[in-house]
């Protein structure tokens, strides 16, 4: 590292007595290497010197070199500084003695001196022994500097590595293994779509067959009754998919069966990563139906009897310029509300507390009907999704709370209520049992292979969905198509706790998603590997899709054209003439194993008001406690009442969509929530140790600031000269901002504290900031910067900058406070009458139940949490012996 030094000459000095130098005729450029001692006293200096005079002088210490140099040296110093820190950098992550080492390993240069010499003092020549003995060897070894240096340092590079791994020293090798993780990231496969070739069936018996409609569907038994109807509806061919549960000798008339032998012979390259006895091996019917001739495909399941047997009656099977069909209009969900991603369709049908498997369970409290719709024209729909009477498709938790024992579900549906569309920016839940798959949307038919198989269809429902947008297409929910028998098996919950924990996270990836590709499957590649990377599937899928886009070009898929996208348009205001109403059919339905009374009829209004009131509210909550035991209970909770809820803890995760913030400052965190959400009417900060009594806040004005200010326990006026110095260092921090403010902000915050020397503090559990002070919040934020002013100064600092206190909503100022939080939580703090609650510690499942128990006084619709939690608590247990367990529910 030294050898920048070249033109100078190095003399180094040692503590024993000097020997006689040679003289500088004799000096030759050599290379010597000299050692210090382990010992903690310094290293002799070093004396750099041109001529006569002294430019520089290095001494070493065990872990930093100090420097001393002339003025006309710097560029010296500078050079020699950098290769120094260089050298003490990397020595921060070695060992002690491996410091020591490489401090000793010092490279000392002797070239001629330009004047006469002159005698050095003792303090600055270390004499060198026998110097004319070793002068060829002194030679050789300049000339090799470089090999040496080199191989010198690989080797002390290897022993270092090995010695740390061996130490344990992980901090150490964190930038090699990043390193080596970045060069272990997956790549994204690429398609050369000219490049492959047609497959064509040439071993099936069915290689000339051709049909433009076909039902696909996997069968793991014998022929259902059914599925006996469903091959005789006319002008649509049957085709079931066999897997290793398949009869060997299984056989339909009328149907086409392809067992696990004949699929194999088909030559898919899809084939390599589905698994046997899975149903998502509906893929490789998929691609037998296109190959075939298919326009339309029908995704069934063997236990969906269609409805008067007319697939005609309720799908729209022929679209617009398909045989002359005229193009209508479609009744489609408003799009005025952004923050408003997903649906219950099921409501729109009668059912207000059924939903479907795949809605997120923060949004299964939404009971309530549109306001309005709006309508579109249709011929675009190329996914129809179909509603199903019987049994419906509901996930587990439905499943298993609204049950009083093993009777069948009977649900019914609004078979008159119309279609509803979906438009852009808007998702549903898509099966794969009922469903209608145009052929633009053919591509959105793969089933996902690295997930469990109750999230496959859900995921790919979602997945296709914001791919279907770019082809200008849309999803469209009909009414009862098909009778579904239910078979009372148990629904295993345990494949479904990975899709209720990522799919409103999924949901809000997809719709914040951007292509940037420009053909449809790069765009479909790039979605997927970008799944890949938020961990909602894994490396297999991508290389499934891009198995399955080839398989979909060999078998002859005409691509659908693409459309210029642009989600992040303003949404304009829907005009009182373009607003249509329907009021839903209030069918009877099932709850906790009952019919709906009056009683329940009462707490649903109530509930629905509730939602209406607070539904374009975003709740931010921050958790002290473990998230992994809480953040789902809190989502369930809330979710029911607030559409959107955002959870903050000090551990980012990522599964459970908690994102990463400092208590101590979160405010600072605030101004982002507050872009990502611009539509909302407001934003409410809530700390997990703090109840919320949501019915006991309708009589709050939205428009105004709510916070603790008229609770003495909360709200305290400090004078920092007879506090600590915490409180004098914010004080000084709070004078800087509030000077920094603009004169308005000023005016309203010197008004109420006119003693420049105090500052108010405030617990800050609970705050809300409503829209129109926004801005003004951002803005103060901003003046904070790099200030670590505690929330407990800032919130209440930015709220007295705000507006006056007697402008705040007192709401509040009923609520039960006690300072001092007890080891239980003790049955007296608890009151469903005041608005909040608080201290209250929520660290378990039994916590959480013993909390909604208690809640329940004030909103007996809660107790419907404990049926569900009670099904989340047993998700491990097995099922009982006289009930029959399915893989999945087919």
């Amino acid at each position: 590292m030294i050898s920048t030094l070249l033109d100078f000459v190095v003399f180094l000095t040692s503590a024993r007595s000097p020997q006689p130098g040679p003289s500088s005729a004799d000096r030759r450029a050599s290379t010597t290497m000299q050692g210090i001692t382990s010992s903690t006293s310094s290293s002799p200096p070093i004396c750099l010197k041109a001529g006569e005079k002294v430019l520089l002088q290095i001494t070493l210490q065990p872990q930093h070199a100090v420097i001393q140099c002339l003025p006309n040296s710097r560029e010296l110093t500078r050079r020699v500084t950098s290769e120094a820190a260089a050298i003490c950098k990397l020595g921060r992550y070695w060992p002690p003695h491996w410091v020591v080492l490489l401090n000793s390993v010092k490279v000392s240069m002797l070239v001629q001196e330009r004047s006469k010499p002159k005698s050095p003092k003792l303090s600055q020549i270390r004499a060198v022994s026998n110097f004319s003995h070793n002068l060829d060897f002194s030679t050789w070894f300049y000339e090799n500097l470089y090999k040496i240096v080199t191989v010198a340092a690989l080797i002390a590079t290897v022993a270092v590595l090995f010695l740390l791994r061996n130490m344990g020293d992980t901090a150490a090798l964190l930038c090699f293994q990043t390193q080596a993780e970045s060069l272990e990231r997956i790549q994204m496969p690429k398609l050369d779509e000219k490049s492959i070739k047609r497959i064509f069936d040439k071993t099936s018996p069915y290689a000339s067959f051709r049909s433009d409609k076909w039902v696909v569907v996997s069968v793991s038994d014998y022929p259902t009754e059914p599925l006996r109807k469903l091959v005789k509806i006319r002008g649509w061919q049957v085709l079931a998919i066999g897997n290793s549960k398949t009869p060997s000798d299984w056989s339909l008339k009328g149907a086409i069966y392809l067992s696990l032998e004949q699929q194999a012979q088909l030559g898919f390259r899809v084939l390599e990563f589905l698994p046997y006895d899975s149903y998502v091996r509906k893929t490789v019917g998929y691609l037998f139906a296109i190959q075939h001739g298919a326009r339309k495909i029908f995704d069934a399941d063997d236990r969906g009897e269609v409805i008067d047997g007319d697939l005609g009656k309720r799908f729209d099977i022929d679209l617009v310029g398909e045989e002359g069909h005229r193009q209508e209009t479609i009744l489609q969900y408003s799009h005025e509300n952004p923050n408003r991603t997903i649906v219950n369709p099921y409501i729109h049908f009668g059912q207000r507390s059924v939903w479907p498997r795949g809605l997120p369970l923060e949004n299964v409290g939404e009971l309530g009907h549109e306001e309005f719709y709006t309508d579109v024209l249709g011929g675009k729909q190329y996914i129809q999704q179909g509603i199903s009477n019987g049994l419906p498709d509901v996930d587990s938790v439905f499943y298993f709370t609204r049950k009083s024992g093993l009777e069948a579900f009977d649900i019914r549906f609004d078979e008159n209520a119309p279609k509803v569309g979906l438009p852009h920016g808007m998702m549903v839940p898509v099966n794969s049992f009922n469903t209608i798959f145009h052929s633009p949307a053919f591509w959105g038919l793969m089933l996902p292979v690295s997930v469990s198989t109750m999230a496959s269809d859900v995921l790919r429902g979602y997945w296709a969905q914001r791919i279907l947008w770019e082809v200008g297409g849309q999803v469209v929910v009909y009414p009862p198509t098909v009778h579904r028998y239910d078979r009372i098996e148990a629904y295993p919950f345990s494949e479904e706790k990975d899709l209720h924990v990522n799919v409103g996270r999924l949901i809000k990836f997809l719709i914040s998603w951007r292509a940037r590709k420009q053909r449809l499957t790069e765009k479909i590649l790039e979605l997927s590997f970008a799944m890949v990377e938020e961990g909602f599937w894994t490396e297999k899928d991508v290389k499934f899709t891009a198995a399955w886009l080839q398989d979909l070009i060999a078998v002859g898929y005409n691509q659908p054209r693409l459309i210029s996208l642009d989600l992040g348009m303003p949404v304009g205001i829907i005009g009182e003439g373009d607003r249509k109403e329907f009021v839903p059919q209030k069918f009877p339905s099932v709850h906790l194993g009952v019919e709906e009374t009056g009683t329940v009829n009462y707490e649903i209004a109530n509930l629905i008001r509730w939602r209406k009131n607070f539904g374009n509210v975003v709740l931010i909550m921050f958790c002290s406690g473990p998230v992994e035991r809480t953040a789902l209970e809190w989502r369930l909770l809330y979710g029911r009442i607030f559409k959107t809820v955002i959870m903050l803890s000090e551990s980012k995760n990522l599964d459970l969509v908690v994102e990463e913030g400092k208590l101590e400052n979160v405010y600072k965190y605030l101004p982002k929530i507050f872009d990502r959400y611009s539509g909302a009417d407001g934003f409410l900060f809530l700390q997990d140790n703090t109840i919320l009594n949501y019915w006991n806040l309708l009589q709050a004005d939205k428009n105004k600031l709510w916070i603790t200010n008229e609770v003495s326990k909360s709200w305290t006026k400090v004078s920092p000269n007879d506090n600590s110095d915490w409180f004098s260092k914010q004080s000084s921090m709070v004078k800087k901002v509030v000077s920094m403010m603009p004169a308005h902000f000023q005016v309203s915050y010197k008004n109420t504290i006119p003693n420049r020397k105090s500052i108010i503090v405030c617990s800050s559990e609970i705050f809300y900031i409503p829209r129109r002070y926004v801005s003004d919040f951002v803005d103060l934020v901003n003046l904070v910067g790099d200030l670590e002013i505690h929330h407990k100064v800032a919130t209440p600092m930015f709220f007295l900058a705000l507006d006056s206190p007697q402008n705040f909503d007192s709401v509040l100022s009923t609520m039960v406070y006690e300072e001092e939080s007890p080891s239980t939580n003790s049955s007296s703090l608890y009151s469903a009458q005041v608005p909040v609650v608080h201290p209250w510690s929520v660290s378990s499942e039994q916590d959480f139940i013993k909390l909604i128990r208690r809640m329940a006084e004030g909103d007996p619709l809660l107790l419907e949490l404990v049926y569900i939690y009670h099904s989340l608590l047993i998700v491990d247990a097995p099922p009982p012996q006289d009930v029959a367990t399915s893989s999945r529910v087919e």
